[in-house]
Parts: structure tokens; C-alpha cells; sequence
């Protein structure tokens, strides 16, 4: 940042925030453009997702959902204890899910910490080629997840290193203490480097996830303000959580994101991510965020580019829903694998 002629503190250029909130780009007119954003009726938010949530589909689109699900998932590892055997695993997991159905769809992403990047692009077994068919992306968490405690400096090498490695997307934490003391400008600058360091080497850009944090932003209004600041900018996709703290992802938590990529999309015409994550393990929940996401954005969200779930045992619940609606009955604990 830098003191302005005016004497306002000026913030690291964004295209999308330029465009929408004009050349003065200062930490005086950001406050002042996310401090007039409507707040968020809790209770209408809630009802809402309580309405959305008892949704049911029918049988006939049942098949189509559970394969829309695996579809959506980055299957995730995020643990200290994690190797390159357990990444290889998970790895031959994304590939086949079901080697019993080889017509399982694939996961749309694996995602584990930055230094695993190099195993899962093995493990993989493609060079970087961001249009093959059947693609299965690697995700990279950085900017030292899951605290985002560390310097500037630290959490832009995290993310280079990711990239440099193979990364297709980083998953990046805001600075929650710096969002909760009112200092929106010093995350949104850090946000703006993040995205400048996930550029590689031939000009293109890494897919920017921004995770809120969302258990800690402790209310709804605050979750919608870091939902604009993060697009504005320039996020890809705006995350919910780290599955490191509890309350994860919720549905009204994840309506009330949606309803900012959808005043975003009505505002600017561009489509924005978001992900959920962590929480979500059965099929059931997973069916309540694809219909929230169909009535409040449109199906055209339903595809790996524009929502995720991120989650490690998702995966086998709908795999085991998928074989009962094949067979018509629910196969043994043994038919799939542990996580």
C-alpha cells in the first residue's frame, strides 16, 4: 500500500474492482463500497435454506445427481501425517472410483498440501496440458493453510512453489484477523499477490480459491462483505472453509455466497466458483447443495468450472448410494476403500 496525493491509502490495482468501483482505489473507497452492501436478513437466509434443504428429487434424476456429485468433488487430503503413498492412493481413487463400474465418473480435483503437488502430478501421469479430456486437476492449499499466519512473503512463495510443481488451482486463506479488525485493504492486496504469483511461466494463471473461513467471520454480513472483496479481487471461486474449524460449510452459509456470485453474474455477466467445504459426507446433504445451487444461480453452475465440494469421505457415500439404485441393494462396508 501507499499514501495517495489525498492523503487516502491506496490498494493494489484489480481489473474487476477498477471497473466497478472506479480509478479511485483506495483503502477509503473499498470500506466505503463493501460498507454499503445491503445486510443479510438472517432469518429469511435461514428460512430459505431450510425450504431448499427439504427438497427432494425424483427417483428418475437420482442417478443423474449422485453422478453430478462425484462430478463436483475435489477429493481431498489435509492431513500433517499425509505422504506420497497415501497421495498415490488417493490419486488412483480420483481415477476409479468404482472399479467394479468403470462407468464412474472421475472427480473433477484431488487437493493436497503443496509439497504432495509433485506426487499427485505423477501419480497422474500427464504433463500440464489444462484441455485434455477427462482431466483430473491438482489442488494445491497455500498461503499457510489452514491459519494463514505468516508473512507476505512466505505465503507467496508457498503458492509459486505449488504452481511451479503442476498446481491447476490454489486454495488460498484470507487473513481473518486483518478481515475481523476492519483492514479490508491488506486483504484485499493480498489477495490481488496471490493471484499475481499463480501465474506460470507461459503467461497463464492457476484457478484462484479463496477460502473465507467462514465459522470465523461469526456472522452473515461479514461473510458476504469477504465474499465481494474477494471477487472484486480477482478470486476465481470463493471457498467456505478449511474443514479446519467448526461450523464448516453450512447451507445458509453457502446460499448466502451464491447469492453474491449471483448479484456479481447480474452485475458484470462473469461467472464466479464457490466452493463448500468440509462437513458435507452423504449423498442426502450433498443433493440439498445441488438443488440451493440450481435455484439460486441456475444449472449452468452445476459443472466443476463454477462449484465444487471439497471433502475426503463424500465420495464413498455416494458410491455406495450409486450401486444400491444399480442393484437394489446397499453393498458391504468393505466395498470402498478408506480414506
Amino acid at each position: 500500500m501507499e499514501t495517495t496525493a489525498t492523503g487516502s491509502t491506496a490498494i493494489a490495482p484489480a481489473s474487476r474492482a477498477l471497473e466497478v468501483i472506479g480509478g479511485d482505489l483506495t483503502e477509503k473507497s473499498l470500506k466505503r463500497y463493501l460498507g454499503g452492501i445491503a445486510g443479510v436478513d438472517a432469518v429469511g437466509l435461514e428460512a430459505r435454506a431450510a425450504s431448499l434443504g427439504t427438497r427432494s428429487i425424483k427417483t428418475t434424476s437420482k442417478a443423474w445427481a449422485l453422478d453430478t456429485i462425484i462430478s463436483l468433488i475435489d477429493l481431498t487430503t489435509l492431513e500433517g501425517s499425509d505422504t506420497p503413498g497415501k497421495v498415490r492412493s488417493l490419486v488412483a481413487k480420483a481415477l476409479v472410483p468404482d472399479a467394479g463400474d468403470l462407468s464412474t465418473p472421475r472427480v473433477a480435483a484431488v487437493c493436497v498440501y503443496g509439497d504432495m503437488v509433485p506426487y499427485a502430478v505423477e501419480a497422474l501421469g500427464r504433463a500440464h496440458d489444462a484441455d485434455a479430456p477427462g482431466r483430473i486437476n491438482v489442488a494445491a492449499v497455500a498461503t499457510a493453510f489452514p491459519s494463514g499466519r505468516a508473512s507476505r512473503s512466505v505465503k507467496l512463495s508457498d503458492t509459486a512453489d505449488a504452481v511451479a510443481a503442476g498446481a491447476d488451482e490454489i486454495d488460498m486463506v484470507i487473513d481473518r484477523g486483518a478481515f475481523l479488525a476492519g483492514r479490508y485493504g491488506l486483504v484485499f492486496d493480498e489477495i490481488v499477490a496471490v493471484k499475481e504469483a499463480c501465474r506460470r511461466a507461459d503467461g497463464s494463471y492457476a484457478h484462484l480459491k479463496v477460502i473465507l473461513e467462514t465459522g470465523e467471520l461469526n456472522t452473515y454480513d461479514n461473510i458476504r462483505r469477504a465474499s465481494w472483496l474477494s471477487i472484486l479481487a480477482g478470486g476465481d471461486f470463493i471457498k467456505t472453509s478449511t474443514g479446519k474449524v467448526a461450523p464448516a460449510a453450512t447451507l445458509p452459509v453457502t446460499l448466502s455466497m451464491l447469492e453474491v456470485v449471483r448479484d456479481w453474474h447480474r452485475l458484470t455477466g462473469e461467472k464466479i466458483g464457490v466452493k463448500p467445504a468440509g462437513g458435507i459426507r452423504t449423498s442426502k446433504d450433498a443433493i440439498k447443495y445441488l438443488v440451493t445451487v440450481a435455484e439460486t444461480v441456475g444449472e449452468d453452475w452445476l459443472q466443476p468450472d463454477l462449484f465444487r465440494f471439497g471433502a475426503s469421505s463424500l465420495l464413498n457415500d455416494v458410491l455406495l448410494q450409486r450401486q444400491k439404485l444399480t442393484s437394489g441393494s446397499y453393498s458391504g462396508p468393505a466395498y470402498v476403500t478408506i480414506d
